[in-house]
C-alpha cells in the first residue's frame, strides 16, 4: 500500500539531522517563496512576512529575501533576538539585510498587504503561545487576507494537532519533507488550509521508515477487485450484524444496508429486540436470524457487533458469544462500551484468535483505554496505538482526521470525510461497510483502511453534488459510496 508518509517532530529531525539543516532552510525559503510568488500572481504586490525567534523564522526571512529580490513590496515583522539566533537563521537574516531589508517590531497599523506569511513558530513548538507571540497569531487571524503558513500554522501542536492557546488560521499552509499527525487531525486541518508537501529534494522514506501514512483514492484498489463475469454470491461472503436492541433497532439496519449495497452477498442480522421487525421493507433481502442463530458455525465470513445493541445483560451475552467467534469480528458503538466496562470482556476480546476491528468515536476510546475523552483527543495517534496494542486489534479513532492503528505502532490518518458526518448512523454505515469489504476478500487491515477512506470520500461526493454537509444521511453516505466503488 503506497501512501504519502507521515512523520512525527522526532522522526522528522532525523532526516533534517541526515541531511543537513542549512541547505534545507535555504531550500525550504525557495520553495516557500514561489508557492508565494505563485499565489500572489504575475503582479508584484505587497506582502508580510512574520519572522519567530527560531528556525521558522529563519525559513521565513529566507522567502522575505527572495520575493524583495523578484520585486515584491515586502513588510518582515521579526518577533525575536537577533543574538540568540542559530547559525542558519542567523544567515538568513544576515541575507535579508544585505538585500536592503529592514525588520520592524510589529504590525503596522492600517497597512495593506496581499498576503501574509507566517514563520513565527514552526513545528517545535510544544508551549502554550503567551504575550507577543499570542498578540501577533490574533493580528495576523484578524487582517482579512490569505495567511500562508510555512511547516505548520504557528500554534499548533505538530504531533498532535492541539492548539497550543492561539494558533494561526492559515488559508494554505506549505509543509517541509513530509506530513506531520498534527497537520491531519483533530484542529489541524481547520488550521492548516490548503495543504501542500515539498520534500526539498530528499526522499524520506529512503532514508527512515514512515512511522504513518496519509490515505488516498489507491487504497480502495488495494481493498476490492473487478468480478468475473462467472461470479455468485457465495464468492461476496456473508455479512452478520449483531444489535439492535429496542428503540435501536435502525442502527442494525443501518449496518446491514451497507454490507449489503457495499457488496456483500448475504447479510443477516441477529436482532436484540424482542419485537424486532423480521424483514426490512426497504431492502428485504436482509435475512433476519436470532441472534445466537447468527453465530452457527460456517455461516458467516464476518461478523458485526454493536449498533443499536445497548448495555443490558442480554446484550452483554450476546457480545460474549460473539467475541469467541473465529471469524473477522468488527467491534462499534455499544460493543466498545461493554468491553471498556468490563475486565472480562476487554480479555475476551484481546484473546481472540481471528482478526478484530475495533471502530471507536472519542468517548467509546476513552472508555476502552481507561481514560477521559479530553486525554484520547490530545494526542489521538497516540490513542489509537494503544487501543491497537492493547486489544490486539485493527483501531479506527473517528473525528477530524480518523486515525487508523495496527499492532506493532503503524498508524495512518484518513483525510477523506466533511462536518457532515456528524450525524446519527454514520458509524454503523461505517461499520456495515468495512465489513462488506472483508467479506468480500479484502484482508482485514486492508477493509478497515478502504472502508474508512470510502465512507469519508462519500460524503464528499454528496457535499460537491450540493447535498451536503448540512443534512447528509447515513443512508445517502451508503449509496454514495457504492456508487464510487462502481465508479
Amino acid at each position: 500500500m503506497s501512501a504519502s508518509p507521515i512523520y512525527t517532530v522526532a522522526a522528522i529531525r532525523k532526516l533534517e539531522s541526515s541531511a543537513g539543516a542549512a541547505r534545507l532552510m535555504e531550500r525550504a525559503g525557495k520553495a516557500a517563496a514561489e508557492y508565494a510568488r505563485g499565489l500572489c500572481g504575475d503582479t508584484a504586490k505587497s506582502v508580510l512576512v512574520v519572522a519567530g525567534p527560531g528556525n521558522n523564522g529563519g525559513d521565513a526571512l529566507e522567502v522575505a529575501t527572495h520575493l524583495k529580490r523578484w520585486f515584491f513590496r515586502v513588510t518582515v515583522v521579526f518577533a525575536g533576538d537577533r543574538e540568540k539566533l542559530s547559525g542558519d537563521a542567523g544567515a538568513a537574516l544576515a541575507k535579508w539585510e544585505a538585500a536592503g531589508g529592514t525588520l520592524l517590531d510589529a504590525i503596522p497599523s492600517g497597512a495593506r498587504f496581499d498576503l501574509a506569511v507566517d514563520g513565527l513558530f514552526g513545528i517545535g513548538l510544544k508551549r502554550p503561545l503567551e504575550g507577543r507571540y499570542a498578540a501577533l497569531v490574533e493580528q495576523l487571524n484578524a487582517l482579512r487576507v490569505p495567511v500562508l503558513a510555512l511547516d505548520i500554522p504557528s500554534g499548533i501542536d505538530a504531533d498532535t494537532g492541539a492548539v497550543m492557546g492561539r494558533a494561526v488560521r492559515a488559508a494554505r499552509t506549505i509543509t517541509f519533507i513530509a506530513y506531520k499527525p498534527g497537520q491531519l487531525t483533530l484542529d489541524g486541518p481547520d488550521h492548516c488550509g490548503e495543504l501542500r508537501v515539498d520534500a526539498l529534494g530528499l526522499d524520506p522514506p529512503a532514508l527512515l521508515e514512515p512511522e504513518g501514512a496519509l490515505l488516498d483514492a489507491d487504497i480502495l484498489a488495494a481493498a476490492i477487485a473487478p468480478r468475473p463475469r462467472n461470479f455468485h454470491k457465495g464468492m461476496a461472503g456473508s455479512v452478520g450484524i449483531l444489535g439492535g436492541a429496542a428503540g435501536m433497532v435502525g442502527a442494525a439496519v443501518i449496518a446491514g444496508r451497507a454490507a449489503l449495497r457495499c457488496g456483500a452477498g448475504r447479510v443477516y442480522l441477529g436482532m436484540l429486540a424482542s419485537r424486532a421487525p423480521r424483514v426490512d421493507a426497504v431492502n428485504p433481502e436482509l435475512m433476519a436470524r436470532a441472534p445466537l442463530a447468527l453465530l452457527e458455525r460456517g455461516l458467516l465470513d464476518v461478523l458485526v457487533a454493536g449498533p443499536g445493541m445497548g448495555k443490558s445483560e442480554a446484550s452483554a451475552r450476546a457480545l460474549r458469544a460473539a467475541l469467541a467467534a473465529p471469524v473477522p469480528l468488527v467491534l462499534d458503538a455499544d460493543a466498545l462500551n461493554l468491553i471498556g466496562g468490563s475486565r472480562a470482556l476487554s480479555a475476551a476480546a484481546a484473546k481472540r484468535a481471528a482478526p478484530t476491528i475495533m471502530t471507536p468515536h472519542p468517548a467509546e476510546a476513552a472508555r476502552l483505554l481507561g481514560k477521559t475523552t479530553g486525554r484520547v483527543q490530545a494526542d489521538r495517534v497516540t490513542a489509537a496505538r494503544s487501543i491497537a496494542e492493547r486489544y490486539g486489534a485493527f483501531a479506527l479513532l473517528k473525528g477530524n482526521g480518523s486515525v487508523i492503528a495496527e499492532p506493532g505502532r503503524r498508524f495512518w490518518i484518513n483525510p477523506s470525510g466533511n462536518p457532515g458526518m456528524a450525524s446519527a448512523g454514520m458509524g454503523d454505515a461505517l461499520a456495515g461497510i468495512v465489513a462488506a469489504l472483508c467479506a468480500q476478500g479484502a484482508p482485514p487491515l486492508h477493509a478497515l483502511l478502504a472502508g474508512a477512506w470510502l465512507h469519508g470520500a462519500a460524503a464528499d461526493a454528496l457535499a460537491a453534488s450540493g447535498s451536503g454537509p448540512v443534512g447528509i444521511t447515513a443512508s445517502e453516505v451508503i449509496d454514495s459510496a457504492r456508487a464510487l466503488m462502481n465508479a
